[in-house]
């Protein structure tokens, strides 16, 4: 697969495939045997898929309440190990969301908080520093300057090789860059054919040299049918090109800037073999055009 970079000379680079692997629907609830996952992270890894995207928020949450925090973070460690393929990914991971006693979702930036799940995500990951530790959303309770403070701290302690943002807007963005430094590598906020309000952002970051990480890049649309329905000119031509309309999507959000990695969600080696074939999809001028106005 072709490759692009994260992070930077001071904290170093790292090439991922083009295409990275979000964990956040992982889960081993029954709907999901262990087996298929494992043979999914087979398939990826296969691919070229080599940035696998977790949080300490994820895990399912009817399930199993308060105790979803960790859960994902908790599967995807024990995964890599059974395959013995930890050196060949760079594991990310984020803080700052927390789990509630239904299950529910809630926001903790304070400094306590930042600093034990940092510790709480080395635990469970199983390793002495995180590669990629992201503040997972801005918290209205906390003052965004302070938290950028917190980040620096966790650079500074050795404990994450680097610094990224999720959510976070360009103004956010810039004050990072200026307070983190080389520090801050990427930011992971949601782009794709459904929802295009982050090009700012990706702008901003192909200026400062980071990373932008699209989440949810198929805009929830995984069916051919839901795509074509809301976007028909992706339909249009993944049918001229013979491949699947979210290969077509993925192949666009590349085609944004090179320092697009879109980190779809896979559940099935069927579904990440499909979307890491993006990587080698080239689209013309033309159709870009016709898929940026869609």
């Amino acid at each position: 697969m072709k490759t692009r970079q994260i992070g930077n000379d001071t904290v170093g680079r790292v090439e991922v495939g083009a295409i990275g692997l979000g964990l956040m629907t992982f889960d081993q609830t029954g709907s999901q045997p262990r087996e298929q996952l494992l043979d999914t992270v087979r398939a990826a890894l296969d691919a070229g898929v080599t940035l696998f995207d977790t949080a300490d928020a994820y895990g399912p949450g009817d399930e199993l309440g308060a105790g979803a925090q960790g859960a994902n973070e908790t599967l995807i460690a024990g995964i890599l190990d059974e395959l013995g393929v930890r050196d060949q990914v760079l594991l990310a991971t984020k803080g700052g969301h927390v789990r509630t006693a239904d299950g529910g979702w809630d926001l903790d930036s304070s400094a306590s908080h930042l600093r034990s799940a940092v510790d709480a995500s080395l635990g469970r990951l199983g390793v002495e520093q995180i590669a990629l530790w992201q503040h997972h959303r801005p918290d209205p309770k906390v003052d965004y300057g302070d938290v950028v403070g917190t980040l620096k701290e966790v650079a500074d302690s050795g404990k994450v090789a680097r610094i990224g943002l999720s959510n976070a807007n360009p103004e956010q963005i810039r004050l990072a860059h200026s307070m983190l430094g080389d520090a801050l590598v990427s930011v992971q906020n949601q782009y794709s054919p459904a929802f295009r309000s982050s090009r700012p952002e990706i702008d901003v970051c192909e200026e400062l040299g980071l990373a932008f990480l699209p989440w949810s890049p198929l805009g929830g649309l995984r069916s051919a049918k839901g795509l074509a329905d809301e976007h028909p000119a992706f339909a249009e031509i993944a049918a001229a090109r013979g491949v699947s309309a979210q290969q077509v999507a993925l192949a666009w959000e590349l085609a944004q800037s090179p320092v697009v990695i879109p980190i779809p969600g896979a559940k099935r080696p069927s579904s990440i073999r499909d979307s890491a074939a993006a990587a080698d999809l080239v689209l013309t001028s033309e159709e870009i055009a016709a898929l940026d106005a869609d």
